[in-house]
């Protein structure tokens, strides 16, 4: 075999190997985007359930405005948050894995009890948030550090 031949095989092969590696991912990104497609049924039960509170929200029925009475009063502090002040509490939160804590932040930021088109907006821009702002994901990578943030910014 020359050494074209042996060129020839290589290319081929490293570019099979592309194309599988190339529908891996495909896939990967199609489950993904699967998984995270809302149900389609608008009556589900959701139930948040903290250490200290068990509740359940029928979404169907006025969970928009049970979200809005109980975020009443954090109105006025949501409102004078800035949007990346509320990502970054909102990921701060998330990374301690305090229920509590989570639900908290929720209502200072504005969201309740997280039901509702709003926070499934506010979620989605999330996303795009935390792309541009990996410097401070990595900031509060530990609950530890977290938590200091959140204690930190939460009572502003």
């Amino acid at each position: 075999m020359n050494r074209n031949q042996k060129t020839g095989i290589g290319c081929g092969a490293a570019g099979c190997l592309g194309l599988l590696l190339v529908a891996v991912f495909g896939a990967g990104v199609y489950v993904y985007y699967q998984q995270r497609r809302p149900p389609t049924s608008r009556n589900a039960n959701i139930s948040i359930t903290t250490s200290n509170t068990n509740s359940s929200i029928d979404d169907s029925s006025n969970a928009n405005s049970s979200n809005a009475n109980s975020s009443n009063s954090s109105d006025e502090t949501s409102s004078s948050m800035s949007d990346d002040d509320k990502h970054k509490l909102f990921q701060a939160a998330g990374t301690t894995g305090d229920n509590e804590l989570i639900l908290r932040v929720l209502r200072k930021i504005g969201y309740g009890s997280g039901i509702g088109r709003d926070y499934e907006d506010f979620v989605k821009a999330h996303v795009s948030w935390a792309l541009n702002n990996v410097q401070f994901i990595i900031s509060v990578n530990t609950p530890e550090k977290a938590r200091a943030y959140v204690e930190a910014h939460l009572d502003d």
